[in-house]
Parts: structure tokens; sequence; C-alpha cells
């Protein structure tokens, strides 16, 4: 079946790698050019990433009526990661071939009120079924989508590393646009906020989980005096203002603090040995500073400062296929990161760079690694071809 020219094949010939496909969210013949990019499977698995304009809960039920062998799952998007790479306004189907694939899928609700043990027993029966189900399928990794308005990510991550041990866990925080007001889930055939669902995946692939970004800290650090961090506000530092004192550090009024400025100089808080990033998403009333993840009084914050964000991902997508190209990457990337690649003029670098090394995803309100919810990274799986350890 011939692919449309913004589909998106993980490898040549009948392996059994991971395909994709996009389209415009409006397209009439939008599920038909999804299907047709894809191939006729059969799938194990299918996951949608769409542009808020789309209709996330038909389209996952048109989806599901095409690959009815498929488990659906999907989310909302904050801009997506498709043939062009940076993408606004479409629909990226990413789609596991029953070929080389077994998968289990759970949805996660009610992320504020979470019950840690009943949440772990129910990890640890689905990978037991999944292992006895799993053959020679010796690969075993985890994706995570979760609603990114939630404010639930780093707890949700920490009780399913529990249960998951070793074996790694991506994700995505899923995004609105740059509007900050509804992400939604889609599995089962429902929608929802407030939810996740994780996919745990059997592969006869080999898979490398990564986590990336370009910053790099500084000799400039403050410390949190004032936090709520169950609403992951900053409301002092270093004993002053929130806004006013993050303002001062960088030469700045508290009128000039802006998303670029944001993107641009994101703090980072050292952990397991080495520093991840705490994006800023907005200043609050009172001069309080909004975080995109958890933050509470005491840590030692690190300004960071960006290297040139299209050279390193070159450089560290190139790492990735040192001993062979992956067939395909699956890539969840941080809104920031875009808003940065956008206000630098990075766009065109960038997007030829994701392009280039065959990225599929979507950027993202915030992303999961392992045991770990980080900000203006990009996260996400290289898999390669059966055989091609790593």
């Amino acid at each position: 079946m011939p692919e449309q020219p913004n589909a998106r094949a993980g490898a040549p010939g009948p392996l059994p790698c991971p395909v994709s496909a996009s389209a415009p969210a409006g397209a009439e013949n939008l599920i038909a050019r999804l299907a047709c990019g894809l191939g006729p499977g059969p799938f194990a698995q299918i996951f949608l990433f769409a542009s808020p304009a789309a209709d996330l809960g038909a389209l996952c039920a048109e989806v599901e009526a095409a690959f009815p062998r498929a488990l659906v799952c999907g989310c909302t998007t904050a801009g997506e990661l498709t043939g062009a790479g940076y993408d606004e306004g479409q629909v990226v189907a990413f789609a596991l071939p029953q070929a080389g694939f077994e998968v289990e899928m759970l949805l996660i609700e009610h992320l504020d009120r979470l019950d840690p043990k009943a949440l772990i027993g129910e990890v640890l029966r689905a990978r037991q079924g999944l292992g006895r189900r799993a053959g020679a399928a010796i690969h075993e990794f985890a994706v995570l989508l979760v609603d990114g308005l939630s404010g639930e990510e780093d707890r949700l991550v920490a009780q399913l590393s529990g249960a998951l041990g070793a074996v790694p866990i991506v994700g995505g925080s899923a995004g609105d646009g740059g509007d900050f007001r509804r992400t939604e889930i889609c599995a089962r055939g429902r929608v929802l906020g407030n939810a996740a669902v994780l996919s745990l995946v059997r592969s006869s692939c080999a898979v490398q989980p990564f986590s990336l970004d370009h910053l790099q800290p500084t000799g400039r650090r403050m410390v949190v005096t004032g936090a709520d961090p169950a609403r992951r506000v900053v409301t002092r530092i270093n004993d002053e203002p929130a806004a006013r004192e993050y303002a001062r550090l960088l030469g700045l009024a508290p009128e000039q603090l802006s998303p670029f400025v944001f993107a641009s100089h994101p703090v980072l808080v050292r952990a397991g040995g080495r520093h991840h990033v705490r994006a800023i998403q907005s200043v609050g009333p009172d001069g309080a500073l909004i975080f995109f993840a958890a933050i509470a009084e005491g840590l030692v914050l690190t300004l960071a400062e960006p290297t040139d964000i299209a050279e390193h991902l070159d450089r560290e997508l190139a790492a990735l296929a040192r001993d062979g190209a992956p067939s395909a990457i699956l890539g969840f990337d941080c809104i920031f990161r875009r808003i940065e690649a956008t206000a630098r003029q990075r766009v065109r670098a960038v997007s030829e760079t994701l392009a280039r090394h065959h990225v599929t995803g979507f950027s993202t309100y915030g992303e999961q690694i392992g045991a770990m919810h980080v900000n203006q990274t990009m996260t996400g799986l290289a898999f390669f071809p059966p055989g091609e350890r790593r």
C-alpha cells in the first residue's frame, strides 16, 4: 500500500518495527490517510497525538474501528513532531506491529486521589500477564501519557517506578497548544482529564530510552524560601518575592518576564548526581512563580544557560545511531524547547534534524524518564531492528 507523503515507516521490508503517519487534523479523509500511511497492520498498539483542534474521542473511536485488533490511546498536544519536524494542527499515529510487540494498557483515573497500593498491584498483575504472553519479545519498557494540567506527574511516576523496578518508563504530559486550559487523555473509548494511560510493552526490537537537554548550569544559585508544593508555586526566593528575585538575578525587571525568558533561563535542581530542569510556567498572583514540576521549600536552584538547541539535538541523536541507525524514534519534546527555538530562529534547523533522524511524537507540558518528571527536555525511545542489541 503506498504511503502518503507525510507517512513515515520505521524500517523498510517486513521487520517488526514501529511505523508512523500524520495528517492535518481537519482533513475530511483523516482516518483513511492515517490508515494508508500506517499500512494494514495488524498492530498491537496505536498511539495518537492530536492537535487540540481535533476531536480526540471521535478520532480514537474511528481508529479503533479501522484497526479493531489494536489497543488505541492518545492525548492532546502542544504541537506535533512529524516528517516535517516541528508541526502544528496535525494528528500523529505511532503504531507497534503485532509481529514484534505485546502490550498491556492501563487507564489510570483520578490522579489526585491515587491509592498507591492498588496502583502498584494493578501494574504488577499487568506485567505478569504480559510476561506470560510475550514469548520471544525480551525487551520490556513502558510509555506513559498523562494529563499535563493535573499537577500529579511527580507523584504518579514515583509510584509507577516502584512497581516497574528496572523497566524503563518514558512519557509525555498532554498539551493544549499554548493555552494551558484543558488537556485530554483518551483510552478504552473514554476521553478524560485528571488521568493517565500506561502502556506496558514487550518487544523483539531492542529499545533504548533517552533524555536530553541543551542546558548547562551557571554559578548563579538561589534558595526557595517560600513554596506551596501542592500547587507547584514558589512565593519567595532568597526571602524575596519570587518573580522579582528571579528577574533580578537575570538583570531584568519583573515586567520583562515572558515565556521566552522562562524558556531561555530555566532553573536546575541536582538529584541523583545530575541536574534536572524545573521550568517556570508563568508569574502568578503577588509575584509568585508557577512551575511545571514539583518544587519545595529549601531547594537550591541553579540558573541554567542554553547552548545551541539545534546543534545539541543533532549531536545527541547522532550518538544514538553510532552503532547502527534506529528504525524509529518516539519523542516527547517540551513546549519550551519549541518556544526557544522559535524565538532564536532555530525552528528550521531543529525541524530538519528531527526529520533527518525520523523522530515522531509531540510537544509536551512535561516529560517523564524513569522515576522523574522533568521539563525542558526531549525524552524518548529509540527502536532498533531485532538482533541489534544495545
